[in-house]
């Protein structure tokens, strides 16, 4: 039985994580898309959490957002050293796929926001192929100037007019978070930030074989893919949150002080 209640969270370096198993998760989300709630998902991982620790805007973005999955594995690590010892990982290809997937037999549209033309219609070839009953409402790319006050409006009613309960966002983090904030409650669907994952379905990009993941090694396969984009991003990211989460975890065990799970009202509970 579904009621109404709360999801769990925990901290890693004081960024909200939703403490739920994947499976738990995806259900939450489409639960919100069937009754077309104004939800917004945030897709995290290391870069993401050093954002919000250096930028108290972007952080207030974190804090309100509906849901903030673990993508990357460190994040999951800290969760499970913290007291969520059975979280499982809820990455961003993983989220999309497993929503085509159960949105095609619920009848549940999806929007695709974001990115560029060409992606849009790889992606667009891969769907049909491996979702066929899939309803699509659009796909639209956006300029990457900011959106005028008319022409926000008019995308905001043409998603809303288009009856779809997951809009998908690709904008890249930090800009598709602050897309998702800014347009809570005018959007009536569920908004999920999936940034780098369209070119990865697209086939653009590789994703990193499964051993590769599960070692949380899959920045280093992404930085051999890009190296010229993403160096300054990992050598700006991965040294200050090892820094940070060894300081979070060696408070904890200092002083005695368990990490506990905070329960925070969103909607809907899983019973």
């Amino acid at each position: 039985m579904v009621g109404r209640g709360f999801l769990p969270i925990k901290r890693v370096i004081d960024c909200p994580i939703t403490a739920l198993r994947f499976d738990d998760q995806i259900g939450t989300i489409l639960r919100w898309a069937v009754a077309r709630e104004s939800r917004t998902v945030c897709v995290a991982n290391v870069h993401m959490l050093i954002e919000a620790h250096s930028n108290p805007d972007f952080a207030t973005v974190l804090h309100n957002a509906d849901m903030v999955t673990p993508d990357g594995m460190p994040l999951v690590w800290m969760m499970r050293k913290t007291g969520a010892r059975y979280q499982d990982r809820v990455a961003g290809m993983d989220i999309l796929q497993a929503l085509c997937e159960k949105a095609q037999k619920l009848g549940v549209s999806v929007y695709f926001l974001g990115s560029q033309p060409e992606i849009l219609a790889r992606m667009q070839e891969r769907l049909l192929q491996e979702y066929p009953e899939l309803q699509v409402a659009a796909m639209e790319p956006l300029p990457f100037r900011p959106l005028t006050e008319a022409e926000d409006k008019i995308l905001v009613h043409k998603i809303n007019e288009s009856g779809a309960g997951l809009v998908f966002v690709s904008l890249g983090c930090p800009k598709q978070e602050k897309f998702m904030a800014q347009h809570k409650d005018k959007i009536q669907a569920v908004m999920l930030g999936l940034g780098g994952v369209f070119p990865v379905y697209a086939g653009i990009h590789k994703r990193a074989p499964r051993m590769v993941r599960d070692l949380g090694l899959e920045w280093l396969y992404r930085w051999l893919q890009e190296p010229r984009r993403l160096w300054r991003r990992y050598t700006e990211t991965i040294p200050p949150f090892i820094l940070l989460a060894f300081k979070q975890l060696l408070s904890s065990s200092s002083f005695g002080t368990p990490f506990h799970i905070r329960e925070r009202y969103l909607g809907w509970r899983l019973e």
